[in-house]
C-alpha cells in the first residue's frame, strides 16, 4: 500500500513538474512572438527549431541590455526631422542621391543612438530587440541602397527605399514630428 501511494504521489509531483514546465515555455514563446513579431517567424525558419530560435531570440535580448543605447534628446530628433525633410526634398531632383543620403543619416543615427554597427548580421539582431517590427523597413531599404550603388535603379525602387528608411527612423528615433514614441522608448 506504501508503494502504491508512493508511486501516485510521485506520478503526481512529475505530472506537475511537467505542466510547470509546460507553461513556462508557453509564455516564453508567447512572450518572444510578441516582442519579435515577423522576425521571430523569421528566425524560426531560419534555425529550424523552435528551441533554437527562442535561444537565439533571447540571446539578442541579453547582449542588447549590455548595450549603452540611448534615446535621442529633442534637439537631436529635431535636427533629424530637419535633415530627413532635406532629403525628401531632394528626392524629386535626385532620387539615388536621396537614398544614400537617407541610408547615412540611418547610420548615424543609429551610431548615436548607441547600436555598434561594425558586424552588419549582428547589428540587425541586435536592433532586433526593439525594432522588429519595422526591420524588414530597414532591410528592404538597405537591397534598394545596395543595389543602387551597383548600378541603374527605377525611381519606384528608389521611392520605396525612402518609404522604408522613414517608417524604420520613425521608430527608431522615437517621437517624429509630435507623433508617437518609439518602441525603444516604451520598452526603457
Amino acid at each position: 500500500m506504501a508503494v502504491r501511494l508512493a508511486v501516485v504521489i510521485l506520478a503526481g509531483v512529475a505530472l506537475m513538474a511537467l505542466i510547470v514546465i509546460l507553461t513556462y515555455q508557453q509564455r516564453r514563446t508567447s512572450r518572444l512572438r510578441r516582442q519579435f513579431g515577423p522576425e521571430y517567424d523569421r528566425v524560426l525558419e531560419e534555425r529550424r527549431s523552435r528551441a533554437r530560435a527562442e535561444a537565439e531570440l533571447e540571446a539578442r535580448c541579453r547582449r542588447v541590455r549590455g548595450l549603452h543605447l540611448r534615446v535621442l534628446d529633442a534637439g537631436a530628433r529635431a535636427d533629424l526631422v530637419k535633415a530627413w525633410q532635406a532629403i525628401q526634398a531632394r528626392f524629386a531632383d535626385d532620387p539615388r542621391e536621396s537614398v544614400t543620403a537617407a541610408d547615412h543619416l540611418v547610420t548615424t543615427t543609429l551610431s548615436a543612438i548607441g547600436y555598434p554597427l561594425q558586424a552588419s548580421d549582428e547589428g540587425l539582431a541586435d536592433m532586433s530587440v526593439h525594432h522588429a517590427y519595422v526591420l524588414d523597413d530597414y532591410r528592404t531599404a538597405r537591397e534598394i541602397a545596395a543595389r543602387a550603388e551597383r548600378g541603374p535603379v527605377g525611381t519606384e525602387d528608389l521611392r520605396q527605399s525612402i518609404i522604408c528608411y522613414r517608417a524604420f527612423l520613425e521608430d527608431v528615433a522615437g517621437e517624429w514630428l509630435g507623433k508617437r514614441e518609439s518602441l525603444h522608448e516604451r520598452a526603457a
